[in-house]
């Protein structure tokens, strides 16, 4: 008995120096612990009494009580039907496209050629997607292999739900919901005999792994990486061609090597080097069959009561169809100032096909440049056209459609009385904007957010917006924007006069 109370007294003597020496962090948690182990043993030993067996067996009860045949549990509805949609109808509409078939004969099925670009760039805009999209289906034809089409793969900040209503991951857009043609599994031509593209799903089903070759960017990009962008296709269609491989995989050489390793990656899309490919990108399949999808479409469709003019009686005879009396203006904001003022510093040339010599408006990149910085009048030169004033958005909408009018032939009345701003701000700002625009004449202004839409058609709301830009009488686009340069690109192929294509 005395050595117990020997050792409990150095116990309690070595627990006060612990005590007394804790920081009071360390105390909290010491004492935390210590009533949480308490009320544990607690419970435990209540529980084993009859008076606690018997509250337990109470309360038993009365849950019973809520757990009838006719209870319902209240449903709290948060988002008001507003989900992101699940695409299971379309992921099986594209699991049964009739080119899945292993049967079918060359140059489909278990014999035909394939080409997956697995370097493809995902979680970015959509439409820095859409431009590789299309090109490597151009450049899977010209070699004459079936592209495997993949899902958007969505950038989390562009996602038009909060990560809270989130179901699945990655964040993920079937393509189909997007565009339609040959670039997602449609048609071709009918006398074409090239193979339709297939989804990436079945591309594991058609092409397994043992069957397939590998080759990575690090093994071709170096020798053309600076090349014009027909160099650089036609050296792709060669060593896709000429491979008796059936099965061909691309794939990316780790960032370390190649910030941009996709097969036509950001330093020839942001460069005059991509234009030598313009006429027969635009004159291809690809282009001429590229397509809007049936979502988006019934989108248009379902909002184009919107664009009906509400101003006075026009003074001349004007187009009963609403689209051929739009001006669409592409008002990128939010975070592109930080955008802008990043080409300014790296001098930065327009994107893609916004730099074809004979559309109008075009950017001259002033002198004074030293690498990586640019001096402050060139900084405010750069934002003059990738982030404009409100007045200078006015005057240059107001300019383009009076040269618009004037461009017509003789007796041909142009008259634009709609307005339709394409914008990411959701500030009060496009309110004092539209204020403006009335002022002068525009008395029937639309914005991307007066759209309604439903969540399938909120999920391609960008296509959206790029639908009814492209069917617009005249279009103000941002040079920088790949977005602009995909709507010029339809436009173009549509065959729309290149004084209807504008940059600020």
């Amino acid at each position: 008995m005395v050595s117990l109370l020997r050792s409990l007294m150095v116990l309690r003597i070595h627990a006060t120096h612990r005590w007394q020496n804790a920081s009071k962090y360390t105390r909290r948690r010491w004492t935390f612990c210590g009533v949480t182990g308490f009320l544990t043993i607690f419970l435990f030993l209540y529980s084993l009494s009859n008076y606690g067996q018997q509250h337990i067996q109470r309360l038993k009860e009365i849950g019973s009580s809520y757990r009838q045949a006719d209870y319902k549990p209240p449903v709290v509805d948060s988002t008001n039907g507003d989900e992101p949609p699940s695409w299971e109808k379309l992921r099986k509409w594209e699991l049964d496209l009739p080119q899945h078939d292993l049967d079918l004969p060359y140059p489909e099925g278990r014999t035909g050629r394939y080409i997956y670009f697995r370097n493809q760039i995902q979680y970015l805009g959509w439409n820095n997607q859409l431009n590789e999209v299309l090109m490597n289906t151009f450049l899977a034809y010209k070699s004459k292999r079936t592209y495997v089409f993949q899902d958007y793969h969505w950038k989390v900040d562009y996602y038009p739900w909060p990560e809270s209503q989130v179901k699945d991951w990655p964040l993920r857009t079937p393509a189909n919901a997007l565009i339609s043609g040959p670039s997602v599994g449609g048609p071709w031509d009918p006398e074409d005999p090239a193979p339709r593209s297939v989804s990436d799903d079945w591309w594991d089903t058609v092409c397994p792994e043992k069957e397939r070759r590998i080759i990575n960017t690090r093994e071709v990009k170096p020798a053309i990486m600076w090349e014009n962008g027909e160099v650089i296709f036609n050296h792709w269609v060669k060593l896709l061609g000429e491979a008796t491989d059936r099965c061909i995989e691309i794939q990316a050489a780790d960032r370390e090597e190649d910030g941009f390793p996709q097969v036509f990656d950001l330093f020839l899309w942001g460069s005059d080097r991509i234009l030598p490919l313009w006429e027969s990108f635009r004159d291809s399949p690809v282009s001429r069959l590229l397509g809007t999808s049936p979502i988006v479409e019934a989108a248009v469709a379902k909002n184009e009561y919107l664009f009906v003019p509400r101003g006075p009686r026009p003074s001349v005879p004007a187009a009963r169809n609403p689209f051929d009396r739009m001006f669409a203006v592409h008002l990128r904001r939010g975070d592109y100032k930080d955008a802008c003022l990043g080409f300014a510093n790296w001098n930065s040339t327009f994107y893609s096909w916004n730099l074809l010599p004979f559309l109008p408006d075009r950017f001259i990149n002033p002198p004074g440049y030293t690498w990586g910085t640019n001096t402050p009048e060139n900084v405010e030169f750069f934002l003059k056209h990738c982030l404009p004033s409100d007045a200078s958005i006015v005057e240059q909408v107001n300019n383009a459609r009076s040269e618009y009018a004037a461009a017509g032939k003789p007796g041909e009345h142009r008259y634009l009385d709609v307005l339709f701003l394409l914008t990411n701000d959701k500030t009060s700002w496009v309110d004092g904007l539209k204020a403006m625009f009335k002022k002068h004449g525009w008395h029937t202004i639309v914005t991307t957010s007066d759209l309604e839409l439903d969540p399938w058609e909120k999920d391609v709301g960008m296509a959206v917006d790029m639908e009814i830009a492209r069917r617009a009488a005249v279009f103000l686009g941002n040079g920088w924007s790949s977005f602009t340069s995909n709507i010029n690109h339809r436009r173009l192929v549509d065959g729309k006069e290149p004084i209807s294509i504008r940059f600020y």
